[in-house]
């Protein structure tokens, strides 16, 4: 469960133990507002409800093809180093029966985006998610991310992290795995 007291005690305790002068202007309601974005905004993941998926008959003239939605941005938070990773998801189905506003797929990546985690596990939890709540044929999952915890320690590099989750007819047919492979990797309309 959320506490967002204990959140805002624990930015205090480490600004204290960091040596910040909590008295300095700019820092005497830093803890307030340090933890107001944290538990509403950086992990509202963890505090919302299960999300609920809108979801649509296809409709018995409907020949299933791909449905692919690209450039949905993520930002998370490292579970390692708690530093963000930020990037772009590219996210498909092969509807069997049902179909979901494609908004939602937007919001499905951000909802599994908003907590502390590895860019692993959030490429799966949603491919996952969307198996569960359609049913598709297939489900594809591409995120690719630069990790701040990589940038700002450590080796000091950037560098853009590619996972991948792809389930059903995404993982077991080699043409369907590669025309989303191809779609995953088209430019922006903004790039265009």
């Amino acid at each position: 469960m959320v506490d967002k007291d204990k959140v805002l005690h624990g930015v205090q305790m480490l600004l204290d133990g960091l040596g910040v002068d909590l008295q300095n202007k700019h820092f005497q309601n830093t803890p307030e507002r340090a933890a107001n974005a944290w538990v509403d905004e950086i992990c509202s993941g963890l505090g919302e409800k299960k999300f609920s998926l809108t979801t649509f008959p296809a409709g018995e003239n409907y020949e299933p093809s791909m449905v692919v939605l690209q450039h949905i941005p993520v930002k998370s938070v490292c579970a390692h180093h708690l530093l963000p990773f930020i990037g772009e998801a590219t996210v498909a189905y092969i509807p069997d029966e049902l179909l979901c506003g494609i908004s939602k797929l937007s919001r499905i990546v951000d909802y599994f985006s908003r907590r502390p985690q590895v860019q692993e596990e959030l490429t799966s939890d949603i491919a996952n998610f969307l198996c569960e709540n359609l049913a598709p044929q297939g489900a594809g999952v591409i995120i690719k991310a630069t990790h701040l915890c990589m940038a700002m320690r450590g080796v000091g590099h950037d560098g853009v992290m590619t996972t991948s989750s792809l389930k059903g007819s995404f993982l077991r047919e080699s043409n369907v795995r590669a025309e989303f492979m191809a779609l995953a990797h088209t430019e922006s309309l903004n790039k265009l």
